[in-house]
């Protein structure tokens, strides 16, 4: 689960509804298994959540927490490993999709 401890009023929190193609859920979820590593080494990141949704078992919630905004867009998606992060997920979408980033306003 993500953190959400300490200081999270500068934290960036990247998040990505992902539509898997039907049939294709378990081989995902290993894949992303794997290429996690790629990410997880990114200057900037600080955790990552993946679930899967439960009426619609082909959607999946991605959240990254990210120290800045940079670190995703300039760092991470600019950086040595995000073509093997592609190359090991993005074939399983069903439409690429939509990444948004949100800043923290409240912590319960």
């Amino acid at each position: 689960m993500v953190t959400r401890k300490g200081n999270t009023s500068s934290m960036v929190l990247e998040h990505a509804v992902l539509n898997v193609k039907p049939g294709m859920e378990d081989d995902f979820v290993a894949a992303l298994a794997e290429a996690k590593v790629l990410i997880a080494r990114s200057p900037g990141f600080l955790g990552l959540e993946v679930s899967q949704c439960i009426e619609e078992p082909s959607t999946f919630l991605l959240l990254v927490e990210w120290e800045s905004l940079e670190d995703h867009v300039e760092g991470f998606r600019q950086g040595p490993d995000f073509d093997a992060w592609k190359a090991a997920l993005h074939h399983f979408y069903d439409s690429f999709p939509v990444v948004q980033h949100f800043s923290v306003v409240e912590v319960a």
